[in-house]
């Protein structure tokens, strides 16, 4: 919680939880009408006011012209200089334009496969002041909660406003994020080479959350969410999931009521123009699987959608086809593509009562392939283990059986199927009770856990690398099992540790329980690797060193306070010997 000094300011995922709240505000608060996305930005202009372009870099290169620059944006009578990377073609005419939106701690990267293509391609940063890089977006200090670093680009903890008191949706990051991203956009149309008809835009991970704002934006054709869905305020924050049984809604306060109403991404799905494609990984830590699909049921009639779900990934899309590069050729350059239309599914009961999910896809003619995965009663996305399932073509359907540990629970399936070009789109979520459907039988003992000896961990896969998420924040997880045999760390070896993270977190390393050491997990778009010597481990975390890897039974990966363990993917700890 932030003190009243302000030494913190909670941001993105922080300020969707809202923890900072105090109870009373929230009891005493009187029921208010918020705005809807179209008003919160009815007066926002982002062509308003002069760019002050500010050159730091120009080239062209192997035919490539590239351009790197501050602008300036205002927002909320503030003037915020922002970093952007352009590049284009040299000598190209009407070009099409996409925005390359980043995700969390992320630096603007321009997708060059897309330049070489022909499209003119714009950047900007929003993660705003980060040790280490010479250019950043400039946040003034009225908007200092612009930066997400907040502990090193805010030293001096200054805080402008009471977060307490927030009482309209232009006073939060998203909102500030997605007006300078909305300027971004402005300055790619004013570029010469730019088609200003033919505009699309890709947003990454909280890029992703950021992007469903930019899809209500009439200049843009088409929008690509990588992950972010939204569902995060309130719904994640507080485990309100779907199928959780009960399934209970505690009370909500009134930030987040109006938040939910204004600014969270789920909030734009009745006013989004642009043709919106989802691709995310059903482990993911955003907006979660099937929350993330309620977004498209508010689209309004014509707007184009779909969605394809990567199982088991975590941040990783690479098994999802040509679909992002198909989609922005369909409807940003008109390219006449024969994009398949939703499948029809259903859970039912055999003959013999055992449950089996139904595939009808549109076009079954074309169908090159379909996965089917399922998954048993886990109402927590991001814990669940799906598994493949054997699937059969009957006639224009196919069909899987689904393992049934307990009739009473939830059974949950979806597929991808897989059409020519490389198009590739996932089935509706499908759950159902098979008691519920008639005289179900259980066909399996013993559920796989996916967890091997790891407590309290859920199943992630990233860039077809398998590990796994701890679940719990409180006591992180455990793993008793690095005495046996085939575990057992050789003498004089150090310990080869990876993980993956897109949010700076600190963790606390321990074996045996008594020896630790605190490691910090940078971020990254790519699994990264430490190697970590036995002495880097102190007794109690400050005495006698661990003297070898080889004397452990017992390792632990806990968070240090204030850090959130189960946003690390990590992979089994393994062991290397150093050539002497």
């Amino acid at each position: 919680m932030t003190n009243p000094n302000g030494a913190k300011l909670a941001l993105a995922l922080a300020i969707y939880t809202l923890s900072w709240l105090p109870l009373g505000h929230a009891q005493q608060a009187a029921p208010a009408k918020y705005p809807t996305p179209p008003e919160v930005w009815k007066d926002y202009n982002p062509d308003a006011g002069d760019f002050k372009e500010e050159i730091i870099s120009e080239e062209t290169k192997d035919g490539i012209y590239y351009k790197d620059s501050y602008i300036s944006a205002y927002v909320n009578g503030e003037e915020v200089r922002v970093y952007c990377k352009y590049a284009v073609k040299a000598g190209a005419k009407n070009a099409p334009g996409l925005m390359n939106i980043h995700g969390w701690y992320a630096f603007p990267r321009l997708d060059m496969d897309l330049v070489n293509d022909g499209w003119a391609v714009l950047a900007h940063d929003y993660c705003g002041k980060k040790e280490g890089r010479p250019h950043y977006t400039k946040y003034p200090k009225e908007l200092v909660y612009g930066n997400m670093d907040q502990k090193s680009a805010n030293p001096e903890g200054y805080q402008p406003f009471d977060p307490a008191q927030i009482t309209k949706p232009s006073q939060t990051p998203d909102y500030l994020w997605s007006a300078i991203q909305r300027r971004a956009l402005s300055y790619l149309l004013a570029q010469k080479e730019v088609d200003k008809s033919r505009i699309g835009a890709k947003g990454y991970s909280y890029g992703g959350t950021i992007i469903w704002n930019l899809g209500m934006d009439p200049r843009v054709k088409a929008v690509i969410a990588y992950f972010g869905s939204g569902w995060l305020t309130y719904y994640r924050d507080k485990g309100v999931f779907m199928y959780k049984v009960p399934y209970t809604e505690p009370p909500k306060t009134p930030v987040e009521e109006m938040i939910l109403a204004s600014t969270a991404p789920e909030a734009h799905s009745p006013y989004i123009t642009a043709a919106t494609l989802w691709l995310n990984g059903t482990n993911d830590h955003h907006g979660g699987h099937e929350r993330g699909e309620q977004n498209f049921k508010k689209f309004q009639p014509g707007v184009p959608w779909d969605f394809a779900h990567q199982a088991r990934a975590h941040h990783d899309t690479s098994k999802l086809g040509n679909d992002a590069k198909l989609w922005l050729e369909k409807h940003v350059l008109g390219k006449d593509i024969a994009w398949p239309a939703r499948p029809v599914t259903e859970i039912k009961l055999d003959a013999a009562g055992v449950p089996e999910f139904h595939i009808k896809p549109a076009s079954p003619e074309k169908i090159e392939s379909v996965e089917v995965f399922t998954c048993l009663k886990e109402s927590f996305n991001c814990a669940r283990l799906w598994l493949d399932a054997k699937v059969e073509k009957k006639g224009d359907e196919w069909v899987a059986k689904i393992p049934v540990k307990n009739v009473d629970d939830y059974v949950f399936a979806f597929a991808n199927l897989r059409y020519p070009g490389g198009i590739v789109i996932s089935t509706d979520f499908t759950a159902a009770i098979p008691s519920k459907l008639g005289k179900a039988v259980a066909n399996r003992v013993d559920a796989e856990d996916g967890s091997e000896s790891w407590s309290e961990v859920g199943p992630a896969e990233v860039a077809g690398v398998k590990g796994f998420r701890a679940l719990n924040n409180q006591i992180g997880t455990t793993c008793a099992q690095f005495g046996e045999p085939q575990r057992k760390a050789p003498e004089g070896a150090v310990m080869v540790f990876r993980f993956y993270c897109t949010q700076p977190q600190t963790i606390i390393l321990s074996a045996n329980q008594h020896f630790k050491a605190e490691i910090e997990i940078t971020a990254s778009d790519n699994w990264q690797t430490l190697e970590i010597p036995a002495e880097r481990l102190r007794f109690q975390g400050v005495h006698d060193p661990l003297k070898s890897w080889s004397q452990i039974n017992a390792i632990g990966i806990q968070p240090k306070p204030g850090s959130d363990i189960t946003k690390v993917v990590f992979a089994d700890p393994t062991w290397k010997v150093p050539a002497k």
